[in-house]
């Protein structure tokens, strides 16, 4: 099993355990922020669901149905949770002006700072698994899935910090204040996830620090005279480049292949652990502008 999927599992269990929790809390103090932090867990939970779904299908082989495989199920599900996200942050900064216009004294609350204490640890431990998942993996569906969590996290954290104010203070607005301050963070992490989601779906580039390095193992092979129409593209853990490479007349198509193979090599030598797909054109002269309008 991919360490992507055992991570989503792990994910999975962990938010069950928090839902359970929280929810309890949530549904016997009236706090909003605890709301907040419930509804965050229980959106992480069916979404580490959809994500191992994700994850599953996309490694499947390709077929005569999807021929280049089904990788871009990654950023789809990458772009669905993000717009989870932003969807729930609405729902919360809803709730928390509904409390401030119709105040509400939060109940149980000692028990509803050891219940959040819990969850705060669980959910630490469980963002640094991500986090080094995604580090080593590079996945944009772990990344979306670490970013659920420190969200978590940090709402965690906050409502912490809202049930101990509220103890000593006595002052119940900071409840609902801290559900529009969690809504806008939420908001905030959600908006680059979906842009990198859409991204991805739409072919978009590959940065151009990829680029470059590509350029300059084309340029270091002596026998390629130049090249033209670099196209590059990426699909969750999946790397696409096409480039129309230039050889001498005099070459032979033996000898032109060793050298595209000897290039590829390199290739996916520089994007490590990716799986990198490269189709070299070997062209015994520059086309570039005969076939400019063809190409693009």
């Amino acid at each position: 099993m991919r360490l992507e999927k055992k991570a989503t599992l792990v994910s999975t269990s962990v938010a069950a355990i928090l839902v359970l929790l929280k929810m309890s809390v949530a549904l016997f103090s009236g706090s909003i922020a605890i709301l907040a932090s419930a509804i965050d867990s229980m959106l992480d939970l069916l979404v580490s669901l959809f994500n191992y779904f994700a994850l599953h299908n996309s490694e499947k082989n390709p077929d005569s149905k999807f021929q280049f495989g089904r990788s871009k199920i990654e950023p789809l599900a990458a772009v669905i949770e993000g717009a989870v996200i932003l969807f729930s942050a609405l729902f919360i900064l809803y709730n928390a002006l509904l409390k401030i216009i119709h105040p509400k004294e939060i109940s149980f609350l000692n028990e509803s700072i050891i219940v959040i204490l819990i969850s705060f640890v669980i959910t630490a431990f469980l963002v640094l698994f991500l986090r080094y998942v995604s580090k080593k993996t590079d996945n944009l569906v772990i990344r979306s899935d670490a970013l659920h969590y420190e969200t978590d996290l940090f709402s965690n954290g906050a409502v912490l910090f809202t049930l101990a104010a509220i103890s000593y203070t006595g002052e119940q607005l900071i409840d609902p204040v801290l559900g529009i301050a969690i809504s806008f963070y939420m908001i905030y992490s959600a908006i680059p996830l979906v842009k990198d989601g859409v991204l991805m779906l739409m072919d978009a580039a590959l940065p151009q620090k990829d680029i470059e390095a590509i350029k300059a193992i084309l340029e270091s092979e002596p026998s390629i005279q130049t090249y033209h129409y670099l196209q590059t593209r990426e699909s969750a853990s999946h790397v696409f480049i096409s480039v129309h490479a230039v050889f001498n007349v005099s070459i032979s198509l033996y000898d032109a292949h060793l050298v595209s193979d000897k290039v590829e090599a390199k290739v996916k030598e520089y994007f490590g652990d990716k799986k990198t797909h490269i189709i070299m054109h070997m062209d015994p002269y520059d086309d570039s502008e005969v076939n400019e309008e063809e190409e693009w």
